[in-house]
């Protein structure tokens, strides 16, 4: 019997060393982001003014093990697209008239930029990563299409971002996320009316400690429906008739407008 014992002894600890580099690794394994968002088209007609989309999703820990409540997570949304070619003009003031002094283009530019988060993003991760995965307006990577100094690059950017908050198509919101017990998570972004059409990612990074431990994105596309769309189209694809016709009516317009001032 003791010699059974012993045997049954050392299976069982030759079992738990073989399952030991197992169950260190679903200890170390990362967790996983389920992401979605409340519409994937966003349609703009003639009364859009804006709209609001939910991201919202669950965190997924390996082997089903809860959050730590003593090391909470950060989600970080960030919504942007679609990159275009843009041309920076500085002005200066020469003779008391202001005129173009200098000018910078970049070559993939976000068309519209925003973040998410439930505080300051600066509180959660360093300037590394921030530059890493382009997390925060001075962290966007624009790829100037120049050899330009740093330091003219730095104010040309500046300059492109400070314009295109002021247009509502960039910006930072850090109370637009909210966490439900370390697994569920939901934020919101406004879709201002002056978007342009396109592709978009909306981007979920879930953070600890400073660190990036998932990622996942999800496609959205912003499309003009009704009349709006059918005069995006023909602008597109028959743009020598549509300037045509836009002259046209532009001028019937005016020649109207004049006989009805002279008769009434």
């Amino acid at each position: 019997m003791a010699a059974g014992r012993a045997v049954f002894g050392g299976a069982g600890v030759k079992r738990l060393g073989a399952l030991a580099p197992l169950l260190l690794l679903t200890a170390q394994a990362p967790p996983v982001l389920v992401p979605d968002v409340s519409q994937r088209h966003v349609r703009i007609l003639y009364s859009f003014t804006s709209a609001e989309l939910l991201l919202f999703g669950a965190i997924l820990y390996p082997g089903g093990r809860r959050p730590d409540a003593q090391r909470p997570v950060d989600i970080v949304v960030v919504v942007k697209g679609p990159t275009q070619s843009v041309l920076v003009r500085e002005k200066a003031r020469v003779a008391g008239i202001w005129v173009n002094a200098d000018r910078l283009r970049y070559r993939s530019a976000p068309a519209f930029y925003a973040i998410a988060s439930a505080r300051p993003i600066e509180r959660i991760v360093d300037d590394r990563t921030r530059a890493i995965y382009e997390l925060g307006l001075d962290s966007l990577q624009l790829s100037p299409a120049s050899s330009a100094p740093a330091d003219e690059q730095d104010r040309f950017q500046r300059g492109l971002v400070e314009l295109q908050r002021g247009a509502g198509l960039y910006y930072a919101d850090s109370r637009a996320v909210a966490i439900t017990g370390g697994v569920l998570y939901r934020a919101r972004v406004v879709i201002p009316a002056r978007v342009p059409v396109g592709r978009y990612t909306a981007e979920t990074f879930l953070i600890r400690d400073g660190h990036v431990l998932a990622a996942a994105t999800t496609d959205v596309t912003i499309e003009k429906a009704g009349f709006e769309r059918f005069i995006a189209r023909a602008a597109q694809r028959d743009s020598i008739v549509y300037g045509l016709v836009a002259v046209l009516l532009s001028v019937g317009l005016g020649w109207t407008a004049g006989w009805a001032a002279r008769r009434f």
